[in-house]
């Protein structure tokens, strides 16, 4: 495949234009939350979204998958496959804070070729593609590239995501060897990376909704996804990795990887 088709581009930023009055209608609003079975949080604005966007895509493009946090996955064996998560950042939502944001994917043949992160509420969007720049409202970006470990800004989401042991363990490390850590920024995060605002971003617990869209944006801004190891981060629903370290270049890339390594 070669560049993505600009009306691929297209119909997914016209869904994250849909996405966005929902998320406001009821941001910093009274709204019930409800527990899913993994603790996780969910509100009616997370279903809401899912179904507006699930909605568009039957009507637009009948024969593709879609694979969303929310509802069941459709053709998920499709040539071409959306992935949704309709606010990444649900507990950020929930408690009146906009680092969350609605994050769209599109996978060909088992490669993200296209991803957004749309932040509503600032009004900012993330587009990466492949075959083309990656972009923020419009704008071509770059991350930041000659830094290493000791002048890095790493964000995290939260450093309870890592699992005591190993896991916390590596982050710890890599944390002592960077500049400054930041906590909280969930999907923002990534964004701010993509634009050379930051440098790294290492989590965990994360599963393919949460980094598909991820992949597109940052690579096409020239930095670096994958695995803890370096392996490229699986974009299936059965396999998850759980483990995403995002870098402003593949040389970055490489020395947190040693520092994460055991």
């Amino acid at each position: 495949m070669g560049a993505l088709d600009r009306s691929l581009i297209g119909l997914a930023l016209d869904l994250a234009q849909a996405a966005a009055p929902v998320a406001k209608k009821y941001f910093r609003q009274p709204i019930p939350v409800d527990d899913k079975a993994d603790a996780s949080p969910v509100t009616i604005a997370d279903r809401e979204i899912e179904q507006t966007l699930r909605k568009i895509l039957a009507e637009r493009r009948p024969m593709d998958g879609v694979i969303g946090e929310e509802f069941a996955a459709t053709r998920p064996g499709a040539a071409h496959t959306w992935v949704i998560d309709p606010i990444d950042g649900t507990k950020s939502f929930i408690t009146g804070k906009p680092s969350f944001g609605t994050l769209i994917a599109l996978l060909h043949q088992g490669e993200a070729v296209l991803g957004i992160i749309a932040q509503p509420i600032t009004g900012e969007t993330w587009l990466g593609a492949k075959g083309h720049a990656s972009t923020l409202n419009g704008a071509e970006i770059r991350t930041r590239g000659g830094r290493s470990l000791p002048q890095a800004y790493l964000y995290s989401t939260a450093p309870e995501m890592f699992h005591p042991g190993a896991e916390t363990e590596a982050f710890s490390r890599l944390r002592q060897q960077v500049k400054g850590t930041r906590y909280g920024a969930d999907c923002y995060a990534y964004g701010l990376l993509a634009m050379g605002c930051i440098d790294l971003v290492c989590e965990a617990d994360l599963k393919l909704y949460d980094y598909a869209a991820l992949i597109p944006v940052i690579e096409g801004a020239g930095g670096k996804v994958a695995g803890w190891s370096g392996e490229p981060p699986p974009l299936t629903t059965q396999a998850v990795t759980g483990r995403i370290l995002a870098a402003g270049s593949p040389e970055l890339f490489a020395e947190a990887q040693a520092v994460l390594a055991p």
